[in-house]
């Protein structure tokens, strides 16, 4: 194998806009088919130029010519078809979050390592090279003693209820759609995990999702952080390192592909303040790296097991949520 052949599960707009032109400009994969259960395949197939179209999910996985399958489906659907995926034998990229708790997403991983496929969870933003700047200025001790972390991801959703970020029953959210990003950005940076952790949300009185959702975590590491992410703020898309000389703001940390794929890094110190721009192509780094390991038969990056952590962290706040107090991570 020379290339790998992708199966799209979905119409969904992330996949249309970001990930399937991603994989056209990848040199290591194509876009070989899509499937729908809405009849919207063929138009999708016909303006991304995809050659195979089916109508339905089980026939795209029988598919012997597929390889590995991209999932942007309802959140509520990802455990099913990542697991229907594994067992025809398909690596996965599923969109974020992977799963809605921690106990389904140990079931995905169980059944993906049984029918030995790779398996790896849409956090794209990790593969823009500003973050191994930020975790290297860190490094050099530049900015001193790490003693604290801030992330932020929000939007503003002007919605009636039909975006399906507002359906509890199908995993929406605050928390679930951009909170993900805050928590898996502080323990990626820190390289640590929370020990405990106390989190607030503010619940839509109609639609019963959290519209903003704040937590404080206490890394295992003695740091502290915090996030909040809500669908009620303007954009914003960032987060900020602070140590004992000095600290470093990510400015367009999840979404710098809007920004023409330049990342902005703001590094302040004793009486110095500078600016460092990265340009990455964050989705086509995800592509490549995941058609990389399935063609050299490696570990990507971003494992089951990390997923897994990921989802314990979002389980324990919205514990703290429903119980307000602090729960403790084992």
């Amino acid at each position: 194998m020379s290339k790998v052949n992708w199966g799209i599960l979905s119409t969904a707009n992330i996949g249309q806009t970001q990930v399937i032109p991603a994989i056209n400009r990848s040199t290591l994969g194509e876009a070989l088919a899509i499937s729908s259960s809405s009849g919207r395949a063929k138009e999708a197939a016909d303006k991304l130029g995809i050659p195979k179209v089916y109508d339905s999910y089980e026939d795209l996985l029988g598919d012997e010519e597929i390889d590995a399958v991209y999932i942007p489906l309802p959140n509520h659907l990802h455990a099913k078809w990542v697991m229907e995926a594994a067992k025809a034998g398909k690596h996965v990229l599923v969109e974020k979050p992977a799963s809605l708790t921690a106990h389904e997403m140990k079931e995905m991983q169980e059944v993906c390592s049984r029918h030995g496929v790779l398996f790896m969870e849409a956090f794209m933003y990790q593969f823009h090279a500003q973050h191994k700047r930020v975790k290297d200025i860190i490094k050099t001790g530049e900015i001193g003693e790490v003693n604290y972390m801030y992330a932020s991801h929000s939007f503003f959703l002007d919605d009636d209820g039909d975006n399906i970020r507002l359906s509890a029953e199908k995993g929406g959210g605050a928390l679930y759609d951009v909170g993900c990003y805050n928590i898996h950005a502080i323990r990626h940076i820190l390289q640590a995990e929370p020990a405990e952790v106390k989190a607030f949300s503010k619940l839509d009185p109609k639609f019963k999702v959290d519209m903003t959702t704040t937590g404080h975590l206490w890394m295992d590491n003695g740091i502290q952080a915090m996030f909040d992410c809500s669908f009620q703020m303007k954009s914003r898309d960032e987060y900020r390192v602070s140590g004992s000389k000095g600290e470093i703001i990510c400015q367009h940390a999840y979404r710098p592909d809007r920004k023409g794929h330049k990342g902005t890094l703001i590094i302040r110190t004793e009486g110095e303040t500078r600016k460092e721009i990265i340009t990455c192509d964050q989705y086509l780094m995800q592509v490549e790296h995941f058609a990389e390991c399935i063609l050299e038969g490696k570990q990507p990056l971003y494992t089951g097991v990390d997923t897994l952590q990921n989802m314990r962290v979002i389980d324990a706040c919205y514990e703290s949520i429903q119980s307000d107090k602090t729960v403790k991570l084992p």
